[in-house]
């Protein structure tokens, strides 16, 4: 359920800033096309921090009836208290969720003790395997690979980790905590083989390169590891390009994937106002991509 390529969705907004309930279907359709293992909902592409409480209900509704048991559906839960979190894994559930993403609370800086109370307390209230996402350069707080192996122990259901983390990291998590915690990696995908020889058992990526990571992973599961690494080369330019930061991904990386979907893209404020030129190099990336996924 953890492994392979997951695709994080992008928010879909029509030309009034509400969520267009079709693009977000098409979405989803597109990635399960394309080969992905599984879909997420209100990861930081999703723009969950832009939403209402509400409307991260309504986000989870239809991408939970869109997946409609076809692959692994998974939600990210975030929310500045042990409630708030707890009030979303519910819809979670009541959607058809499989397992869930929890994020540290945005709220305060705290110790590591603060966030494996709140993690355990989350995990507590459900029946579903969860993971957590550690992500120091996009959330600015993250747990040590001591702090993780420390979760697993207090933990049952805590599987796996969504790692925003270096390669190096990622092998000290592993070696800390054991083989049997799947690591899932992120940032966009720009670190990708390293990964994959550092011990990651799959990804949770934008949709804009999931097409195109779906093939690296399938070369490298068939033990193809430079025809995977050759792939990954081609693309590097399209990742680097799209995870400048947050921001950027936000901006051009779903306007590459609006292209592939053939839609428009509206933005909900605030955000990265788009240039000319950046919209030209978009345009060259997502037409690169594309040629890439079709072989």
């Amino acid at each position: 359920m953890f492994t392979g390529i997951h695709a994080v969705l992008y928010a879909f907004f029509q030309r009034d800033e509400n969520i267009d309930p079709g693009a977000m279907t098409a979405q989803v359709e597109y990635c399960l096309n394309a080969g992905c293992d599984g879909i997420t909902v209100l990861g930081l592409a999703t723009e969950v921090l832009k939403l209402t409480p509400s409307e991260r209900h309504r986000m989870v509704e239809i991408a939970g009836r869109a997946v409609s048991g076809r692959q692994p559906f998974s939600v990210t839960i975030a929310g500045n208290s042990v409630a708030e979190q707890i009030e979303m894994v519910r819809v979670a559930e009541s959607n058809g969720a499989d397992w869930l993403i929890l994020q540290p609370a945005m709220v305060g800086s705290y110790g590591a003790d603060v966030y494996l109370d709140m993690f355990e307390r989350v995990a507590d209230a459900t029946s579903l395997p969860i993971a957590i996402q550690n992500a120091p350069a996009y959330l600015g707080r993250a747990l040590s690979a001591a702090d993780i192996a420390r979760l697993k122990n207090r933990c049952l259901t805590f599987q796996a980790v969504k790692s925003e983390d270096s390669a190096l990291a990622v092998q000290g998590v592993i070696e800390a905590a054991g083989d049997d915690l799947t690591i899932l990696g992120g940032r966009g995908g720009l670190d990708m083989i390293d990964l994959l020889q550092a011990g990651c058992s799959g990804f949770v990526l934008a949709p804009d390169i999931v097409p195109v990571a779906v093939q690296i992973m399938q070369h490298w599961k068939e033990g193809r590891k430079e025809d995977a690494a050759n792939l990954h080369a081609e693309a590097l330019p399209a990742i680097a390009f799209v995870m400048q930061s947050l921001e950027h991904l936000i901006t051009y990386g779903k306007r590459i994937h609006a292209e592939a979907l053939g839609i428009g893209t509206f933005d909900r404020a605030p955000f990265l106002a788009p240039s000319d030129f950046g919209l030209a190099l978009a345009r060259q990336h997502s037409n690169r991509l594309q040629s890439l996924s079709r072989g």
